[in-house]
Order: structure tokens, then sequence, then C-alpha cells
């Protein structure tokens, strides 16, 4: 069986010998396929978000699962969940194989054991309300196969992010997300194109699940996690674009509210009480839907 992540790209035969201006417009070239490659896997992108709204809007969790670059990206994206949605740290999970010292360093082994991903989601007690989202280039790695496995067992959706088409880790999958951007480059260096491809899937799968869950008004984050002076002063911008207010203002309604930029917007553009502002947001978690109906 050919596997396309191991393939070698004729356009790239001569790399050891090409000049550095040429070899970074062949690598800058090769990398524009990415997104044409993800643009041809929509339904299945778009199947995964219901999937993963519907586990969000039931108390379950995303976790994400892989090896290597692909676990690695999985980690990346659960964590700017917390500072750029707002969300718990259970609510969006990584697991990678052979833990969080693999992150920098690889673990031997990990990646080829079932048994070690059965463990990992033990640990973490998942149940069948939860999302398994496992992400493997090369569609093959057993820690994958094996969280799939188990997941089914529990009657947990599972989706797949691979770039080999037909793959295993996508047969295995109720969902399977392969874009196919073709031979790496480098052959068999899936950090490059496969990479990117994988990481250009879980931006849209994490911001618009988020979206469709309450944690954006208009194009702007609503739910951010004030954690440093950056994030300070996108809150207050991003109070000021929806409300219209001052800048005090705004600093005001997050000092009445501890931070909580829905409870600041509500407060100003209702002119409510924090705990009226509470009550409608247990209501309806979208600002636009409390906004229309009041």
């Amino acid at each position: 069986m050919k596997i396309a992540t191991e393939l070698r790209n004729p356009n790239s035969m001569n790399l050891d010998i090409l000049s550095i201006r040429e070899a970074i417009e062949l690598i800058n070239n090769e990398d524009k396929k990415t997104a044409e490659a993800v643009g041809q896997c929509l339904d299945p992108i778009e199947k995964a978000i219901e999937k993963i709204v519907h586990a969000f809007n039931h108390g379950g969790r995303l976790i994400y699962m892989g090896a290597g670059t692909s676990g690695r990206l999985g980690v990346l994206d659960a964590a700017e969940c917390y500072p750029t949605f707002g969300t718990n740290e259970t609510h969006v999970l990584a697991l990678m194989a052979g833990g969080e010292k693999a992150f920098i360093t690889a673990q031997e082994g990990a990646e080829d054991s079932k048994e070690l991903a059965v463990t990992d989601l033990k640990n973490i007690n998942l149940t069948s309300d939860d999302v398994v989202c496992g992400l493997a280039a090369s569609g093959r790695t057993p820690y994958v196969i094996g969280a799939f496995e188990y997941a089914k067992s529990l009657s947990c959706a599972t989706i797949a992010i691979t770039c080999n088409p037909g793959s295993i880790v996508g047969q295995t999958a109720d969902i399977a997300i392969e874009p196919n951007p073709g031979p790496e480059v480098l052959t068999g260096s899936t950090r490059m194109k496969a990479g990117t491809c994988q990481k250009l899937v879980l931006n849209i799968l994490s911001t618009v699940s988020m979206v469709n869950i309450g944690k954006v008004y208009e194009n702007l984050m609503i739910d951010l996690k004030i954690t440093n002076l950056k994030l300070n002063d996108r809150a207050i911008r991003n109070i000021i674009a929806i409300t219209e207010c001052s800048p005090e203002q705004a600093e005001k309604a997050l000092q009445q509210t501890n931070n909580n930029v829905k409870l600041a917007i509500l407060i100003i553009l209702l002119n409510c009480s924090v705990e009226e502002a509470q009550g409608y947001l247990k209501k309806s978690g979208s600002i636009r839907k409390i906004i229309q109906g009041v």
C-alpha cells in the first residue's frame, strides 16, 4: 500500500543542490497546496463540527489524541482554547503518546501502543458524551487506532485527521478528514505540508465550534480570559466595539464583573445589574440572542 505522506515529490528531487532562494520558492509553492487540500474536505469538517457542538451542548469534551508532530498540534490547539474562548481546563483536552515529556522529546515506542491510548482515556474518565479526535499524518498510528477502538466501545463520536486518504485511522473513525497536499518537499517530513493541513483543520474545528456555542459576537472574542496585558487591552477594545462605550466605562464594567467580558458587555448594553446579566446568560449563552430577545 502506497502511503501518501511517504511518496517522493518530483518537484524536489534536486533539493540538495538548489540555491537558498530556489529552495525557499519551492517550499512556498508547495505550501500553497495545503489550503486547497483542506478545501476538498469541507463536508467531513462540517459533520465533525456538528458532533463537537453537540458534545459541548451536552456536557461533553473534545479530546485530541496523537503522536509526534500531530500530537503536538493537538496540544497547541487545546492550550489556545482557554485564553481565546474562556474554556475550562477540561473542556478541550489533548493527550499525546508518551505524555507531557513527548512534547519536547520523542518517547520510544509510545505511538506504537494501543494499550497506552486506552490507559490515557481511562485516566480522564472518557464517557459517551465526549468526542475523540485523533491526529495521524500517515493515518496508521496504533496509539490513535487504539483510542478510537476504545472510544467506540463507549459509543463516543470519533474524528480522524490524517493526510493519507483511505487510511486505517480514517477507516476506524466515524468521520475522516483526510486532506492530501501531495508529497512533502523533504520526503516523509510530515511536520511540513501535512502538519500545516492538520493545523488548518484544527483552526476551523475549534473556532467554528466555539462560535456555535456563543463564545463569539460578530467576529470578536467575548469569552476570552484576561491573563495578561495584551488580553486586557483586547477585552476593553472588544467591549467598546460592541457597546460604543468609553474606555472608562469598559474598565469599570470589567471590574464589576470580575473580568467577565460577556457580563461586562451585557450590563452596559442592557443597563442591568450583574445578577440580571448572569440570569440572561443562564437562559441563553448567546449575547446576540439575548440582545434580540430583550
